[in-house]
This record gives C-alpha cells, structure tokens and sequence, in this order.
C-alpha cells in the first residue's frame, strides 16, 4: 500500500529532528530523507526512508547529488487542484510530498570560522534550497519547515487542522531563509579573487562588491524610536547566534526602548574592551561613559564607576563583566537606572534589583570578549556608509618626550585609552590607573574637550593621566590639561604640528606617548 502522506527531512541543524520526524511518523506520515539525516534516524528507531529508495537513483558524487531527481521535486511542486498534475504523478509513479523540513549546509558558519575556501565552497547547499524554494511556492499544498523551532507548530497544527495562514508563515520564512542564504553566498564569492590558478580573499570585509544584501532577522518592534513620532524595530544579524546585545535575555524590568538598546550597546563593548582580569564597571549616558572604572570586587568597581560623575549616572545604564551579586544590587539601587547588563545574576541579585520594576536586567551569555567580526553600518539619506569595526587588539607605546610615563602612569594611559575609544569625537578622557575621572565629550574644538573633561572631575586631577581620541592640532589642549594637573597624555600623534605639542609637553613636565592609530567615533 501506499502512504497517505509523506515528508521530507534534509536538515543540517539536527536540533528537535528526532522527535519531530517520530511525530511525523506517530501521524501516519512516511519519513523520506538521506544522508546524515536518514543516519540519525535510523540510529534513534524512527522508521524512514532512503531518497535512494525513492527515487530509484544513488546518490552520486560524494553526496553532491541526491535529491535533485523529479521523484522528489515533482511530489513538491504538484499541484493538488490541478487533475493534470495528478495525471502526471500518477503516469510516472511518483507520490505527493505534503511537508518538506529543511535546513542548510552551515556555509555562513565556515565563513565565521575561517575555513579553508574549498571547505567554504563545498558548504553551498543545492539541494536544500532548491527543495525549500520548491515547497515555499506551492505552500497552499506544501509545508515548508525550515526553523527547527516550528517543529511543535507543525505538528500541532496537523492534529487541529492547518490553515492558510500558518501555511503562508512557513513559506515565507522559507523564502527569507533562502535569501538569507544566497546573500551570504553572494557576499563571501565577491570576496574572491583569482591569482593565478588559486583562489585567495580579497582583503578585508570592508572591501566588498559592487553591490550589498544584507540579511537581519526581527528581535522585537519597539514602542518607538528616538522620539516618540519615530516607529522603529530591533534586528540581529542572522548568522550572530545572539551575540551581545542582540542575544541578551531579559530577566526583569519593562520592555526596551531604541534608545535603551543603543546605550545598552555602548556599555558592553566597552566593559569588554576593558581588562578582563579584573572586575569592571561602566555607566552609560546618551551614548557616552560618564563613569568607568577596575577594582577588587564588583561592587567597589561600580562604586569608583559611579563617583566619576553621580549626577549623570541619574538614569544610567550600567554595565559588568561579572556576575552580580547582592551586595553589588545593593549598591545599585541606591541610584535610579535604566537598565543593567552582565553575564549573569545571582538570586540575590535578581531578587534586589526586581523589587525596583522598572529596571531592566539583561543577561548576555558571551562569555568572552567578541571578536567584532562583520561590518559596522550607517544610514545616510540616499546611501549607506560601511566599515569595519575600530579594533584594536594591541596599544602602541611610542613616548616622544624627555619624561617616560612611570609604570603607573602606563597602566592609567592604558585605560584611559581604551575609554577614549568609546566616547563622541572630539574625545578627551581624563583618567587614574583604573578610574575615569572627567569625560569631554563630542566637542567641536579639541580644546573645549580638554576644558569640560576638567570641569566635569568630581575628584583632584593633580596627577592624572588624559587620553585624546586624535591629535591635538594646537598645544592649547596640552597646555590646559597640564594647568589642571594632568602629569601624562596618549594620543595617536600625525599633526603638522606635532614636534610643537611634543615640545609642549616637554616644557610642562609631561610624558607623552604616541599609539599611531585614531579612534574618532562620529
């Protein structure tokens, strides 16, 4: 006799398969799939099929070619309503296929990983998205599944009786991860170049073709956007697996906000930036660390934090590179907050900072400091500006004065530096050895920068340390943060009138150091 029913499975992503394609089988449907799939299956006792069996024709060419066989996709692509369809599945023996769950070869993965370009290459799926296209288009017959979280959908729906809408779900998503797919394809062969016979990348991301497809997947609608006459959404990037921000589970508080999200992301990139031997501390502010600081225990990190500037900590965001625990939320909500990001919570934790409704606690389960891989993107009218990220694995010391920094001093340059990263050009950051003192952020002169960095210090700046996010072009800023008491200043160096700054310096007692790199953050 033949099946009532059939499904097809080819999933790359094994997660759920098992029990789905038992539940396929539970409701009468014959199971058809091949390969490593067919292989789990059979190894779990779920009764299935081989294609091979199906379409009467091996696989061939080192698995290359299975499913591409009319057997397969004319059961897909049949359409029910039409009796010359039938006619014809029936002339040539071939039998419907109501559900097609599939998912593809990991190509964007190998990319992430940097595998070698032929492993990259044999990684582009042909059978999967052809078999995926085919069911999304005739999806008023067809299920496509290519999300193993819709498998409990599915099969509910099967029992109850699925309806047009659920159809027109799978098949979109169907055609969004085919896009997906291809885009990616697409974006990785642009990057090819041939030399010679070999094959070799093309240079950095940020060389890319002459065209862009991007591929981001909705995380959530916001209430609005900047302003409250704004709509705005939240996307992740669709190969990130909930990197930072975009993975973060909230624990507790009211929902996001877009503003929320982009002083959230501003606080984690910068406390993994920081040393992550220490405990480490930040506060947030439109963008901008108005605190920062290192210290022995969480909590006394987020104490010095705070004592940067406790007045614009005033519904802040605060982030940590530790868990937190109570006697850290104790100190927190001592401060109204917006929101708290960590790796984790303790119970204490959690329980201390719920009792204040409105704060949200985001949970980000990265371990480690991210590799800020991909693009950076910028919307302008009529176009959009791409770079990489400002990275910068290794700070260059070059000191160009007579005085060199003491080995405290380095250290406070070393900190102050990476803040510097991190807040609105033009940047100065004044700085201990492991504690934000003043910020000037986002000055139109330099100078100005270096007068409010010392007009917001909460504490004695006789022997700090500043950093500035570029060069200083006049020996005005030197000369104001050397009236203020600061002892040594980083910067990247390159103006024409750097042996004027440098003599500058020199002339106040100053050690200054070089890095040779700019961080200006527009």
């Amino acid at each position: 006799m033949q099946p009532a029913k059939r499904a097809l499975l080819s999933v790359a992503n094994k997660e759920g398969l098992v029990p789905f394609a038992r539940g396929l089988a539970e409701r009468g449907f014959e199971v058809v799939s091949s390969g490593g799939t067919a292989k789990v299956l059979e190894d779990e006792g779920v009764p299935v099929r081989r294609v091979g069996d199906v379409t009467g024709f091996p696989e061939i060419l080192g698995g290359r070619v299975k499913t591409l066989n009319p057997h397969v996709h004319g059961g897909i692509l049949a359409r029910r309503h039409l009796p010359s369809d039938l006619e014809e599945l029936e002339k040539h023996e071939i039998l419907p296929v109501d559900v097609v769950a599939v998912n593809f070869y990991p190509f964007e993965r190998k990319v992430a990983q940097g595998s070698p370009i032929e492993e990259v290459l044999e990684n582009i799926d042909i059978g999967g998205p052809s078999m995926l296209r085919a069911s999304a288009k005739n999806f008023k017959d067809v299920l496509s599944v290519s999300d193993p979280k819709d498998y409990s959908l599915v099969l509910g729906k099967l029992d109850e009786g699925v309806d047009l809408g659920t159809k027109l779900y799978l098949a979109v998503k169907a055609f969004r991860a085919s896009a997906g797919y291809e885009s990616a394809i697409a974006a990785f062969m642009d990057r090819l170049s041939a030399e010679g016979s070999k094959l070799a990348l093309g240079g950095s991301e940020a060389q890319l073709g002459m065209t862009l497809s991007l591929h981001f997947e909705k995380v959530q609608d916001l209430r609005y956007g900047e302003n409250p006459h704004q709509t705005a959404s939240f996307y992740c990037d669709a190969d990130s697996s909930g990197l930072a921000v975009a993975g973060a589970r909230k624990l507790a508080g009211k929902d996001l906000s877009y503003n929320n999200i982009l002083d959230l992301d501003a606080a984690w990139r910068i406390v993994r930036d920081l040393p992550s031997e220490r405990s480490a501390a930040v506060v947030i502010k439109h963008t901008n660390p108005c605190g920062a600081a290192l210290g022995d225990s969480l909590r006394a990190a987020y104490v010095s934090a705070r004592a940067t500037d406790p007045v614009s900590a005033f519904g802040g965001i605060v982030a940590f590179n530790r868990f937190v625990d109570g006697e850290t939320a104790t100190e927190l909500v001592s401060t109204f907050l917006e929101a708290v990001i960590a790796p984790g919570f303790d119970d204490q934790a959690v329980e201390i900072l719920s009792a204040k409704k409105n704060v949200r606690l985001m949970q980000v389960d990265d371990p480690v400091p991210p590799k800020w891989e991909g693009l950076n993107f910028c919307r302008v009218l009529g176009g959009l500006l791409i770079q990489d990220w400002d990275r910068e694995d290794d700070i260059s010391f070059d000191v160009r004065t007579e005085r060199k920094p003491s080995v405290e001093e380095q250290e406070a340059l070393r900190f102050a530096w990476i803040i510097s990263k991190h807040v609105k050009s033009n940047a100065i950051v004044i700085a201990r050895q492991e504690a934000l003192v003043g910020v000037g952020a986002g000055q139109m002169s330099r100078v100005d920068s270096c007068r409010l960095a010392i007009e917001k210090a909460q504490s004695e700046l006789e022997g700090t340390v500043a950093a500035s996010d570029a060069f200083f072009p006049f020996r005005d800023g030197v000369d104001t943060l050397a009236d203020a008491g600061v002892k040594a200043i980083i910067q990247p160096g390159g103006s024409i009138r750097d042996e004027e700054v440098v003599a500058a310096a020199n002339e106040r007692g100053l050690a200054m150091v070089f890095t040779g790199k700019r961080h200006f953050k527009h």
